[in-house]
């Protein structure tokens, strides 16, 4: 049976689209959810795209944590629902307390977008078993708040608790602390990464193939899971 991995939709979102395309091309079925609309469908896991939701204001994230979907993927994913926020969804995770820490403004004050060398730190998440520990891929990032902050205590626990998922390789294109580039939840289900690598699962468009290994690691993880 075909996974089925929802896809939401916030006014301003603008890589829903490309986080669906990823989704089909991993090989499961893409669901769209409507942000105003707090039924999952049935799907097996729930990507957060990037973009801009709500127009970014207040903050990013700040009221997209309060649609109407976010109450019920929050609750599936203190259930062990695997949930991916990508950039924005990134930010969103953590403004529904998710995941631990702030996104905010690029030190430099600059918008960011190139292609982005990340080293994989933790395999052992619902998002990220595809890969080798150690492993470097090219994804692009793109953002003008991608700076990943959090008190010393926190970072320290995410380090010893094996917590940071990816890192920046070969300069950090925001400033986010100890170049953390993505982070996942103490059960792993959950994981926020700034760079896009829904952007890198197709030779025509991707600067690689390395951003597939996101999308096929959840599917992985279904079949791997408990009915």
């Amino acid at each position: 049976m075909t996974a089925r991995v929802g896809v939401v939709t916030f006014p301003g979102s603008l890589d829903d689209g490309d986080a669906a395309r990823a989704v089909r091309i991993a090989g499961a079925e893409p669901v769209r959810l409507w942000h105003g609309d707090p039924d999952l469908h049935g799907v097996d896991a729930v990507v957060l795209p990037g973009g801009f939701s709500y127009g970014d204001y207040l903050r990013c994230g700040a009221i997209a944590r309060f649609a109407p979907v976010m109450g019920t993927i929050v609750d599936a994913a203190r259930g062990g629902l695997p949930v991916l926020g990508i950039c924005n969804g990134f930010q969103i995770l953590c403004e529904a307390h998710l995941l631990p820490g702030a996104l905010t403004r690029n030190q430099h004050l600059h918008f960011r977008n190139r292609d982005q060398v990340l080293r994989i730190e933790a395999v052992g998440t619902a998002w990220t078993n595809a890969f080798q520990p150690g492993q470097e891929v090219l994804i692009p990032v793109k953002n003008g708040e991608g700076c990943y902050v959090a008190d010393p205590a926190t970072l320290d626990r995410l380090e010893a608790e094996g917590r940071v998922v990816a890192r920046y390789v070969g300069g950090n294109p925001n400033g986010s602390q100890r170049d953390i580039a993505a982070i996942t939840n103490e059960a792993g289900n959950v994981v926020g990464i700034m760079p896009h690598p829904e952007h890198a699962v197709e030779e025509l468009t991707g600067p690689s193939l390395d951003g597939l290994g996101f999308f096929t690691s959840v599917l992985k993880h279904l079949v791997g899971a408990p009915a």
